[in-house]
């Protein structure tokens, strides 16, 4: 009699821990299903692009980290939580199995990639012949600006250690196709570049272009034009700040337009950098070189 008690209460207890794996499972599930909302990509949550120290060292290995990061952010609810595992592609095709299924996860997929796996090169090269003009950024994503109108930053600005316009050359991230160029109040003398898996890449503030049209298709590395200070203002408006190259990074779901924070690529970037000569925009040799001498 005790035995079969014994027996009886060891099913039990067996049937216990199935249930709860079930509905632990099912917790896991619904977790996952909520984590890729449908207003998901208009969410700061997922437009600040958040990126640990770790898992940005670790990326910096691969040339396409889309999938990774999208599996990143979704374990980690869009760095609100730690990343819970090793970082390793065993991991990460581990997660990409688990995911794989929920409902959203390829269309949410796409959208990560198109905005990382087509980048190649940080867009303002290292000058070989002078080491002192460097740049920096910081990461003013929605930081307020006035002009206009009170709005958010939208964009990462990348400063010159020279402020001088038209001797730092600035270089496309991506290949594509030239979409937009001319003046805009708010930007000043811009390209807008739309890179082969959809993603929008602005460039603002140019003192003036390399030889681009719109329609021209570019290649990574390729000479767009010059930094400058231009906008806020009517066509030719300077000096309203200092020189910079403003960058801005969108995608267009559903035909809406929704801007992406650039910081943790450009840091991404930052040992992509094409070596060249500074010339200055009196010059068309940084044309060659952008071209031909690509070195990351």
């Amino acid at each position: 009699m005790q035995r079969k008690h014994v027996r009886n209460l060891y099913i039990l207890v067996l049937l216990m821990a199935l249930f709860a794996s079930i509905e632990i499972g099912k917790l896991h599930q619904d977790a996952r299903r909520s984590r890729i909302r449908e207003d998901l990509l208009s969410q700061n949550c997922f437009r600040r692009q958040y990126l640990d120290d770790k898992t940005a060292a670790y990326i910096q290995k691969e040339h396409c980290p889309g999938t990774t990061l999208g599996l990143y952010w979704l374990e980690t609810n869009y760095g609100e939580d730690k990343f819970l595992y090793k970082r390793s592609p065993e991991t990460f095709q581990e997660l990409e199995r688990q995911w794989e299924s929920v409902e959203g996860y390829d269309a949410y997929m796409d959208v990560c990639s198109s905005i990382w796996d087509d980048i190649q090169y940080f867009p303002i090269p290292e000058a070989q012949n002078d080491p002192e003009l460097t740049v920096s950024f910081a990461d003013s994503w929605m930081n307020e600006r006035t002009y206009g109108g009170k709005r958010g930053h939208e964009g990462t600005d990348i400063m010159p250690s020279e402020s001088e316009r038209g001797l730092y050359p600035i270089v496309s991230m991506t290949d594509g196709v030239v979409v937009n160029k001319g003046w805009l109040e708010k930007g000043g003398y811009r390209l807008g570049i739309v890179a082969p898996q959809g993603a929008y890449f602005y460039y603002a503030h140019m003192d003036s272009y390399a030889d681009v049209e719109v329609g021209d298709v570019v290649q990574a590395g390729d000479l767009l034009g010059y930094m400058g200070d231009t906008g806020y203002g009517p066509e030719g408006t300077t000096g309203q700040f200092p020189v910079h190259l403003h960058v801005g990074i969108y995608i267009y779901p559903n035909e809406t337009e929704i801007s992406i924070n650039p910081y943790p690529i450009l840091r991404y970037l930052e040992d992509r950098k094409i070596k060249c000569v500074y010339t200055g925009a009196s010059s068309k040799s940084m044309v060659q070189c952008s071209r031909y001498s690509q070195t990351i």
